[in-house]
């Protein structure tokens, strides 16, 4: 199978040099979105079934397979990825850690509680556009979804500003993304994550895939890395809804059915 080309030189050098000597790659991936299609309910979010397969058949073959996520490590573990030999999920930004079936995880969140306790007031005075509004709950961190509001992009911007207010209370970081905006632990991001997995691992190439604006600081970390000496590509799991992480990624799919594509091209 063909793999797609980059349009950039450095991610094509990069796609390069993973299909060329596989051995020494670090695949790594954000989930909801990237390996698995975005849904109205997260709880219903499983990988597309081509891209675990093909990831299945890839692990033995590289130096390491990721997924750095929001969710809780143990949940996109759950949902399929225990299946990937070797795999290490990182959840909550990286907060967490699940590796060979053990879990490292922080203690309890300052500020959460008061975030919890607040949030269904902040609804109430949505009005008309809470209909359809809920909220996660991801343990370490809390989710407000429209998606599946009457009037979704309406309800997101009514709530940017009472939510970021409530996270400066709180002590807490804002993470905005698609039809969602997260409360969570300040002193990580997806950038952090991926650089401290790539002094771990030393991998001869790099390629991270992801589709939020929670994946921009790992789009930054990758340039970071190629500055180090370490090929790198960025992959956008293509959407409409997020254009900035298009324009940065070296090489845009059509969602997690082109990340399988491209995953499928690596295979011998």
């Amino acid at each position: 199978m063909v793999l797609p080309r980059p349009r950039t030189s450095d991610g094509a050098a990069a796609l390069g040099a993973i299909a060329a000597r596989p051995s020494a790659a670090l695949l790594a991936f954000d989930f909801d979105g990237t390996l698995a299609p975005i849904v109205p309910d997260p709880r219903d979010a499983r990988p597309h079934p081509r891209a675990l397969a093909a990831l299945r058949a890839l692990a033995p073959r590289v130096a390491g397979v990721a997924v750095v996520t929001g969710r809780p490590a143990e949940t996109a573990v759950e949902y399929g990825l225990d299946t990937v030999p070797g795999i290490v999920v990182l959840g909550h930004y990286g907060l967490e850690r699940w590796e060979d079936g053990s879990l490292t995880s922080p203690g309890a969140v300052p500020g959460l509680e008061d975030a919890r306790a607040a949030i269904p007031g902040l609804l109430e005075d949505l009005g008309p556009l809470r209909e359809g509004v809920h909220v996660e709950d991801k343990g370490k961190a809390v989710a407000v979804h429209t998606r599946r509001a009457a009037r979704p992009a309406e309800a997101l911007d009514a709530l940017r500003e009472p939510l970021g207010l409530l996270a400066e209370r709180a002590g807490l970081a804002v993470e905005p993304g698609r039809m969602v905006i997260e409360l969570r632990p300040p002193g990580m991001d997806k950038g952090a994550a991926l650089t401290d997995l790539v002094g771990r691992v030393r991998p001869g190439a790099l390629l991270y895939a992801g589709d939020d604006l929670g994946d921009l600081p790992a789009f930054t970390a990758v340039r970071e890395l190629r500055g180090r000496g370490v090929p790198g590509v960025t992959v956008c799991s293509g959407s409409s809804e997020v254009p900035m992480l298009a324009g940065q990624a070296d090489l845009v799919v059509e969602g997690p059915e082109g990340v399988a594509v491209l995953l499928e091209g690596l295979l011998p």
